[in-house]
């Protein structure tokens, strides 16, 4: 080896050159080779001058110590792509390792923003070429002088539109009794801190992998174990393959859906855990439809428009413009009812829910109602609903007649074996009008004008569809916060959704109501998009959640089944579907009935 001396400025990677002007410091000092050896410190510097690290610049030096660990990352594409390229933001990480994770952001980062200042343990000031990345902070001593300072760099830095980095558990991660797994500590809340006083997004990203066994056995029996391997754990990495992974940039408007900072920090970590690929299960493959069917052509709008005039006055429920809603049975308007079938098939094929088929049609469309909205200014429909009416489908206890029957066994307590109900099903908003306010609204004032001509009919049930564009883990946070109420019916094939267990420790610690969990969709999806409309519409009516299941006959799509109990619906939805039938619905006895005839 080169005996000459390196080129300065160097680090000095020896105990003895960190230690203070004390009495431990010199003890310190005259024992330090021995503690250097038993640290892997020594080891630590043998790379430093393997690689020629002296003197570099930070990139470079960062680029050289990560290829002489051993080190492998991959995802850096992904996460790159969702730093925005300027302005200020906050990247937050958990800490699996302890040291080279920030070595590791730092330089990523810098590649695309050069203004990227990473919050590190005042321990990587050892390395001294790299030391213009960090703001350092004390994470041992909460109340050092050092990180009330680092605080104040972090606001100026967010503030001059910098991108700041955090690691917000401050510690590495290491075997938690009482959660049985290695995980972070509870993360400081100095990120909502800073994100919400500065309007600055925060980007969580998961680092994966874990330090060895021996390190979390030998933190178990005392903790400060941990701290002393630590550079050990550094040479462990060899031909490790370090991934990162992110979904979105969270704003400040999702944060505000959480109330109060630390349930807006378990958001932000929860969101961080949910891209541990070891909790991620993707759909299954299925053979996949090399060829569609052509859609059939539009039904002719004349057959349509005759159908629609010979229909009983009692089935035209509600006017709106131009917008008309109906109901009738197959028998009644053949017609009409190829008509949904071909547009149920365009716009399922949207949503990769469609059978393929010319049109999305089965046996059930002879014996269901279909309840639809007709635009007599175009002639066409624009959406529509299919509904079993139970009473009349369940002879003799047969549930053989209901379509949800192929995909739940209904026990004799469920509310359909109980009363009369509606099964509500295979509902769509043509693309033209799923952007508009009046589609789905005259669906549910048709809704409401049909139970107010037959008041009998108490309660609704059936399933949103939950798209297999969802990633599974939207559709497995969707099943496990709304699926309350278990009982009477269980999936014959049931979802199977993994999910990281700081889901659970998320969830017990305080209910998820609908807008907390559109935040968590939100953060997930690829595309940013929100819980289904449909499932919205229900929760506001108080619908129960019963079960999530796979319906083999709609290609493999998860449904969430839900019942409504429409009486005890909130008023204010009531006046709006039932207008000045409402009053006489919610008096409805069927005692009163039979003594009138």
């Amino acid at each position: 080896m080169n005996n000459e001396p390196l080129e300065k400025p160097y680090s000095d990677l020896r105990l003895a050159a960190m230690a203070p002007n004390t009495l431990l410091g010199m003890m310190l000092k005259i024992t330090g080779p021995f503690w250097d050896k038993l640290l892997g410190i020594s080891k630590l510097r043998r790379v430093y001058e393997a690689c020629e690290l002296s003197g570099l610049n930070k990139q470079e030096f960062s680029q050289k110590l990560l290829n002489g660990l051993g080190v492998q990352v991959s995802g850096v594409n992904d996460v790159l792509a969702k730093v925005p390229q300027r302005g200020r933001c906050i990247v937050v990480c958990n800490h699996p390792y302890g040291m080279i994770e920030g070595v590791i952001i730092a330089h990523l980062l810098t590649e695309v923003r050069a203004d990227t200042k990473v919050m590190a343990n005042v321990g990587l000031k050892i390395f001294k070429e790299i030391k213009d990345y960090f703001i350092f902070a004390n994470p041992l001593k909460p109340k050092a002088m050092i990180n009330g300072l680092a605080i104040k760099q972090c606001f100026r830095h967010l503030e001059n539109d910098g991108l700041v980095v955090i690691f917000p558990a401050g510690r590495v991660a290491f075997f938690q009794a009482d959660k049985q797994r290695i995980a972070d500590a509870d993360w400081n809340r100095l990120t909502i801190k800073l994100a919400t006083k500065t309007d600055s997004p925060i980007l969580p990203v998961f680092i994966s992998g874990a330090n060895s066994k021996l390190f979390h056995n030998m933190g178990r029996i005392y903790y400060r174990f941990r701290l002393l391997m630590l550079a050990h754990e550094m040479f462990k990495l060899q031909a490790h393959k370090i991934a990162l992974k992110t979904n979105n940039l969270l704003t400040i408007k999702q944060l505000n859906e959480f109330n109060g900072t630390k349930r807006m920090n378990d958001f932000v970590r929860l969101q961080c855990y949910l891209n541990d690929d070891n909790y991620f299960s993707p759909w299954p493959e299925h053979e996949q439809r090399t060829s569609f069917e052509a859609v059939i052509p539009m039904v002719d709008k004349k057959a349509m428009k005759r159908e629609l005039a010979q229909l009983p006055e009692e089935q035209h429920l509600v006017n709106f413009k131009s917008f008309a809603v109906y109901y009738g049975y197959q028998q009644q308007i053949p017609h009409c009812v190829k008509e949904i079938t071909r547009l149920r098939e365009i716009t399922f094929r949207t949503l990769d829910e469609g059978s393929g088929e010319a049109c999305d049609t089965d046996k059930f469309d002879a014996t269901y109602m279909h309840l639809f909205i007709f635009d007599h200014k175009n002639e066409e429909i624009i959406g529509a609903y299919r509904i079993g009416q139970t009473d009349l489908l369940q002879k003799n206890s047969d549930v053989s007649q209901l379509y949800l029957a192929q995909m739940f066994n209904f026990g004799p307590e469920f509310i359909n074996q109980q009363q009369p109900c509606l099964e509500m099903g295979r509902s769509f908003i043509i693309a033209a009008h799923q952007n508009s306010f009046h589609g789905l609204l005259l669906l549910w004032k048709g809704i409401g004008a049909f139970v107010c001509q037959n008041p009998h009919y108490r309660t609704l049930y059936g399933t949103v569809s939950l798209s297999k564009l969802y990633d599974p883990r939207s559709v497995a946070l969707i099943d496990e916060i709304m699926v309350t109420d278990k009982g009477g019916v269980n999936a014959k094939t049931p979802f199977a959704g993994q999910l990281h267990p700081e889901v659970k420790d998320f969830i017990s610690a305080a209910p998820v109501v609908l807008n907390e969990l559109s935040a968590l969709v939100m953060g997930i999806e690829a595309d940013g998009k929100d819980v289904p409309v449909l499932l919205k519409q229900y929760y506001k009516l108080g619908a129960k959640f019963h079960c999530t299941g796979i319906d083999v006959h709609f290609n493999d799509t998860p449904g969430l089944l839900l019942s409504v109990n429409l009486p005890a619906a909130p008023d204010k939805l009531l006046k709006l579907y039932l207008g000045s039938a409402k009053t006489a619905y919610l008096n409805y006895n069927k005692r009163d009935e039979l003594n009138d005839i």
